[in-house]
């Protein structure tokens, strides 16, 4: 246990446990469209969403993981565009967070390396993902689209861990990103809390890894009195890691 605990402490914070053979390339200029809101577009994009992904995933996700979603009543009432934010433990937590909101139409932000994969990177394109640009000079359109997004009532989800660890039971240091665009915004962040159980009944007989619980804890809107942004920012997102964290040690005890 202690070496393991040792290996995840000299692992880098934003380099993630499983890589992927990505041998394509993306090219992101003005033109690139992060959202696609075309009619075209849209139609198949809804047609794999909720009458394909959502269904499998729904069977998928408690199959193998038992998958109980708690505080839905959160977000009941948001009328607004909102930065969501989790912990990033899992292969496919995204789909956990697209199951959690139903049939609240919300973006999944991801690395750009996944759009960099045959096949995956148009699957995943009309499953709503959007790629975060690594060249800096490409930020800027990026920046624009998810401003653009949230002032028109989009919900963007963001990974502000950064990095893949699966199975990691604590929330680890977060990026600035998205407490950045929560504030420019002025948006509500809807913090969300991955957590693991053990297997109980028959399941524990034959599954060797943790089940599953995902809580949509109350949105935080973050009001700034006096600060400059740079302030703001840091103390929105120590809120919301300090708010995910306590969740995560009230299940410890």
């Amino acid at each position: 246990m202690e070496n393991l605990v040792e290996e995840e402490l000299l692992q880098d914070e934003n380099e993630d446990i499983i890589h992927m053979y990505e041998p394509l390339e993306l090219n992101i200029d003005e033109k690139y469209q992060f959202i696609n809101e075309g009619k075209i577009f849209s139609f198949f994009s809804n047609l794999l969403y909720y009458g394909v992904a959502f269904p499998v995933l729904t069977i998928l996700n408690k199959i193998v993981y038992d998958l109980k979603i708690e505080g839905k009543e959160n977000i009941k009432n948001l009328k607004t565009g909102a930065v969501s934010v989790s912990n990033h433990v899992l292969f496919l937590d995204c789909s956990m967070v697209g199951l959690a909101f139903g049939l609240k139409k919300i973006y999944f932000t991801t690395r750009e390396g996944s759009f960099k994969i045959p096949f995956i990177r148009r699957l995943i394109k009309l499953l709503r993902a959007v790629p975060i640009p690594t060249k800096i000079n490409n930020e800027v359109y990026f920046v624009k689209e998810i401003n653009n997004a949230l002032q028109n009532g989009k919900i963007i989800h963001f990974y502000p861990e950064k990095a893949l660890w699966p199975y990691h039971e604590k929330i680890r240091n977060f990026k600035d990103g998205a407490f950045n665009f929560a504030i420019k915004n002025n948006v509500p962040v809807i913090p969300i809390v991955i957590t693991f159980r053990n297997p109980k009944g028959i399941r524990k007989l034959f599954k060797k890894k943790k089940d599953v619980t995902m809580k949509i804890l109350e949105p935080i809107m973050y009001t700034a009195e006096n600060e400059n942004k740079k302030d703001s920012i840091e103390n929105l997102k120590e809120q919301v890691h300090k708010v995910m964290e306590n969740n995560i040690l009230n299940k410890e005890e």
